[in-house]
């Protein structure tokens, strides 16, 4: 067996205990215990295949407390837009010349947006932007002539939710300094998202297991049986 460090000595925490919502936020925050300001992360088990595209679960969710963290947005747009998306606050905003400076390798932001005029050149990058999970989609309200909210929505703590291979979804929903009721909010606002989320095609229980961790620190399991309830 491998040897437990010191840290991994100091956690407090039962790794087969189910916990509750608040008492497992609470496990989280107390033993988040690095030097910077850890994520809180949820990893959510489904029942759900996706590699059958009608069980396929992804949207967008915001989290009414933020995330803490500096999101770069990038926005693809001309004319009129582009000063739009500038004065929203975007980052990184151009066309062609966007394009290919990502065609060079710099990809600088989070987040990309793009004005449906512009999807004939974003689908150049297609196999650069796509498994990066940036490549701007309308269902995600990422394909959009409403810059200004786009943009003020990924600043102000939207977050991207998809499921994975394994059936299981990861994202954060704040920092190990936020208080235990805004992460709170934020892991309720996320769990909603993805309950409503559920695809036609999902049989049996939908929401299998539930964890909250921190970057750093250990996972805690959380009693699915109470989020159902909440």
């Amino acid at each position: 067996m491998a040897k437990l460090s010191k840290k991994q000595k100091s956690w407090t925490i039962d790794a087969d205990k189910l916990h509750g919502i608040d008492e497992a936020i609470t496990l989280v925050k107390d033993n988040a215990t690095a030097k910077f300001d850890e994520t809180v992360e949820v990893a959510l088990n489904l029942g759900v295949d996706p590699r059958h595209a009608d069980q396929m679960v992804r949207g967008v969710v915001n989290l009414p407390k933020g995330t803490g963290k500096t999101v770069k947005v990038a926005v693809f747009a001309k004319g009129a837009k582009a000063d739009e998306a500038k004065e929203a606050g975007a980052d990184i905003v151009g066309a062609e010349d966007l394009m290919e400076t990502i065609q060079g390798g710099t990809i600088d932001f989070d987040r990309c947006i793009a004005t449906p005029d512009m999807m004939g050149v974003v689908g150049r990058l297609g196999k650069v932007l796509g498994p990066k999970g940036l490549m701007p989609n309308p269902k995600l309200g990422t394909v959009t002539m409403d810059v200004k909210k786009a943009v003020e929505d990924a600043k102000g703590g939207q977050v991207e939710y998809r499921v994975e291979k394994a059936g299981i979804i990861h994202s954060g929903i704040g920092k190990a300094s936020f208080s235990a009721a805004d992460l709170r909010e934020n892991f309720d606002a996320l769990v909603d998202a993805v309950v409503k989320a559920k695809p036609a095609g999902a049989k049996g229980k939908y929401l299998r297991k539930i964890a909250l961790s921190s970057s750093m620190g250990p996972g805690v399991k959380v009693d699915v049986a109470e989020v159902g309830a909440a």
